[in-house]
Parts: C-alpha cells; sequence; structure tokens
C-alpha cells in the first residue's frame, strides 16, 4: 500500500521547508547514480570514445551538474521558507512511482540514498 493510498481523503499536510529538503536529497541521489554510469561506460569501450561517446559522456556530465545545480538552488531557497508554511503532499505522492522515492518524500524519514546502491531497484520499466 503506498503512502497516498494510506492516506485516503486525508490531508497530509507537512512543512514546506522539510519537503524541499527531502527532494534535495533525492536529487543529490540522482546525481550520483548517473555520476556513476561514466566509468562503467568507459570500462566497456576500454577507453577508447568515439565522437558520439564523448557527446554522451558530455551529456552525462551536465545531467549531473544540473542535478547538483537544482539541489543546491532549491536547498538555499529553502532556507529563506518559514517553517510554518505546510503543503498537502497527498496527490503529489501519489504521482510518484518509484516506492522508495515515494516513502523517502512522505514518510519523513531520510538515511542515506533512496535506494540503496548494494541492492537491486524495485521499480523497472522495460520498454
Amino acid at each position: 500500500m503506498t503512502i497516498a493510498e494510506r492516506a485516503g481523503n486525508d490531508i497530509f499536510e507537512e512543512a514546506l521547508p522539510t519537503i524541499l529538503m527531502r527532494v534535495v536529497s533525492e536529487l543529490h541521489d540522482v546525481a550520483y547514480l548517473i555520476e556513476r554510469i561514466e566509468p562503467q561506460l568507459l570500462e566497456a569501450t576500454d577507453g577508447a570514445v568515439s565522437d558520439d561517446g564523448l557527446k554522451l559522456l558530455q551529456g552525462i556530465d551536465l545531467a549531473v551538474q544540473k542535478a547538483r545545480g537544482l539541489a543546491e538552488f532549491i536547498d538555499t531557497i529553502t532556507g529563506s521558507i518559514p517553517l510554518e508554511w505546510a503543503v498537502d503532499v497527498t496527490t503529489a505522492l501519489s504521482l510518484v512511482k518509484l516506492a522508495e522515492m515515494q516513502k523517502a518524500l512522505g514518510a519523513g524519514l531520510r538515511h542515506g540514498h533512496s535506494q540503496p546502491i548494494d541492492k537491486a531497484s524495485g521499480d523497472f520499466d522495460l520498454f
């Protein structure tokens, strides 16, 4: 059962700064996970990178920089938001499809990465 389903029609309000800091943490996780791809790609090609491969690696670096930049931006503006500001996150949580991320964003418990890197992920979309 998801957090949004448990909440039912109840309002699930939380302090906006608290929620934003969990989003910051998730963005840092995303940056870290993307960053881990690059060495594996280089290893798979034995260091021989084509022009298209170089563009792909540059795109990976840009994605990491953007995710970290967004995290820092949100982190910085969060410091000026009063703790009294609360929002209902029920609808937003119901739209998050990754169970671990939904739990990290909605439960208020945040310890380490939302998806530990030493275990397989729970959700998978095959195209």
